[in-house]
């Protein structure tokens, strides 16, 4: 199954900058309240952050799986998302 991986971030752009060293894929920046609401993420006021708001799409788009958090525990870890991942690539065709 072909993947892609995007990271959005609260942080402005030379903390993202830093971080974005350190990834092998995209990092978005800046995140507003606005956009953290059209996904459905929880804003923090006190720092002015989205908390973790975490997606696997399929092919066309569709969510298959999403992880809100309010706070640093409840992140979806790179092994689980490879399990979901591999499952739906297993079902496609038997459906």
């Amino acid at each position: 199954m072909d993947t892609s991986i995007l990271a959005a971030s609260a942080d402005k752009l030379q903390h993202a900058s830093e971080v974005q060293e350190s990834l092998s894929f995209p990092l978005a920046y800046a995140v507003t309240r606005e956009q953290a609401a059209t996904v459905g993420g929880w804003w923090e006021d006190q720092r002015s952050i989205m908390q973790p708001s975490e997606f696997i799409l399929d092919g066309r788009g569709n969510v298959i799986s999403a992880t809100y958090s309010t706070g640093p525990v409840g992140r979806l870890m790179p092994e689980d998302a490879l399990k979901m991942i591999e499952f739906v690539a297993g079902r496609k065709g038997k459906d």
